[in-house]
């Protein structure tokens, strides 16, 4: 199995498609064991983003104890912020530096090849103290790159400051916002851009509605109204994941989508999805056309 791979704007990193999230192996507890399978299997197939976080629970140490000693094989991605057990308050410039080497010691590294903000509103980012903490980040050899995480009018401002390299964003055939207000001028900077929630949760894998705290809760409600022909009476096969996911990397400027999960061999069927390559334009075309008719003013970006 081979993933293609795309150069990611201006940082040249030639990054897989495909890149691995690291969320679910920290809210699950899965184990070091699990990790180390499943983290090894996907770099020796191609896989070459990691993606996680310093708010994903013990998911930094667990990639840092299981594939440390392969970090020559991976473009290595964290997210900070939050101040997640730290005395401090989230967002504090403080609080921050201390969370960017706690992170760096989970991970077993010297330095990251990017760290981004983990979706701080448009109000911090407009203080600009926390984007100066990432620069000094950055200049003390910390992180190779700077990015933003996040959506809706906070995404849109953090691009325009023309200060970060990098763009995580959610798009999805239920969350298509970027498409045409964001993601032109991430381009326009030659901006990086790694796409969260790239099958909308799988959603609509629910035939009755989601409990409204449920992660899945907005997606659910928006694909009943989209009512994508594509999905009509189908539930979560492979062939509809697989459309979900080639149209979040068809979308112009994506780069690498993340995918999480802490069972081994569920990013190889992702993968092998990704094997018809890009979705073809009348089906892109399709999908998106009926968001421009159905979708609401209020259908912002999801965290």
């Amino acid at each position: 199995m081979k993933l293609d791979r795309r150069v990611y704007g201006r940082t040249g990193m030639n990054v897989s498609v495909l890149g691995f999230g690291g969320a679910e192996i920290g809210f699950r507890g899965a184990s070091p064991a699990e990790v180390d399978r499943l983290l090894g299997s996907a770099l020796d197939a191609g896989l070459n983003v990691i993606d996680t976080a310093e708010c994903y629970r013990d998911s930094e140490e667990l990639i840092g104890r299981t594939v440390s000693h392969r970090r020559n094989d991976y473009y290595l991605f964290t997210k900070c912020g939050h101040a997640s057990g730290l005395n401090g308050t989230d967002w504090d410039p403080a609080t921050l530096e201390a969370s960017i080497d706690r992170s760096l010691k989970r991970l077993k590294t010297d330095c990251v090849d990017l760290i981004h903000l983990h979706s701080c509103s448009k109000e911090v980012l407009e203080r600009g103290d926390v984007i100066e903490v990432l620069e000094r980040a950055r200049e003390k050899g910390k992180t190779r790159f700077i990015g933003y995480s996040g959506d809706h009018d906070a995404a849109l401002y953090a691009v325009l400051t023309g200060k970060f390299d990098s763009l995580m964003i959610s798009l999805n055939i239920a969350d298509q916002e970027p498409l045409d207000r964001i993601l032109p001028e991430a381009a326009s900077r030659n901006m990086g851009v790694v796409v969260k929630r790239p099958v909308a949760n799988v959603a609509w894998r629910f035939r009755e509605q989601p409990d409204r705290t449920a992660y899945e809760y907005v997606y659910w409600n928006r694909l009943r109204k989209l009512d994508y022909e594509f999905l009509r009476g189908a539930g979560a096969t492979p062939e509809t994941v697989g459309i979900a996911l080639r149209y979040a990397l068809s979308a112009p400027g994506v780069h690498t989508a993340i995918v999480g999960t802490s069972h081994p061999g569920r990013w190889q069927e992702n993968a092998r999805l990704l094997q018809e390559g890009p979705l073809p334009e009348a089906e892109f075309a399709a999908v998106r056309n009926r968001w421009l008719e159905a979708a609401q003013p209020d259908w912002t970006g999801q965290e």
